[in-house]
C-alpha cells in the first residue's frame, strides 16, 4: 500500500469526529493519533473509534454490534474483502457528535476491557 491510497475524510466528518470525541481527551489512558492518515482514538494501545475515508467506525462487543447493525451499522472493510472483525460503521444519522457519543462510550468501555498492547519504541 502506498501513502495516499485512500480518499481523505470529508472536512465536515472530521469536524463531527473532533466534536464527538473531544471529551475523550480528559479520559485516563485515551490517546488520539492518526491511523492510516485518519484521526483515531486508542486506549491501552487498542483502537476503539476512528474515521476511514467517509466513514466513522466504532469497535464494539457482540451485543452492541448486533444492536448497531439493527440500527443500520454496516461492516467495516479497510479494503474490499478485508472486513475488520468487531468494527462497524456508524450509519450517517448516528454520525453527529451527540448521537455518536453513546456508541463511542460503548467502544471505549470495550477498549478498556481488552488487554493493553505493549508500547512500540
Amino acid at each position: 500500500m502506498h501513502k495516499g491510497m485512500w480518499a481523505k475524510a470529508p472536512p465536515d466528518l472530521v469536524e463531527r469526529f473532533d466534536a464527538g470525541t473531544a471529551w475523550l481527551l480528559a479520559e485516563p489512558g485515551v490517546e488520539r493519533r492518526q491511523m492510516f492518515g485518519y484521526p483515531a482514538c486508542f486506549v491501552g494501545g487498542n483502537m476503539f473509534t476512528s474515521l476511514h475515508q467517509d466513514r466513522w467506525v466504532v469497535r464494539l462487543g457482540d451485543a452492541d454490534l448486533a444492536r448497531l447493525a439493527e440500527l443500520g451499522g454496516t461492516t467495516f472493510e479497510v479494503m474490499p474483502g478485508r472486513q475488520m472483525k468487531g468494527y462497524l460503521v456508524l450509519p450517517k444519522e448516528l454520525s453527529e457528535p451527540a448521537t455518536a457519543r453513546p456508541w463511542v462510550e460503548r467502544a471505549l468501555a470495550l477498549g478498556r476491557s481488552l488487554p493493553a498492547k505493549p508500547k512500540k519504541r
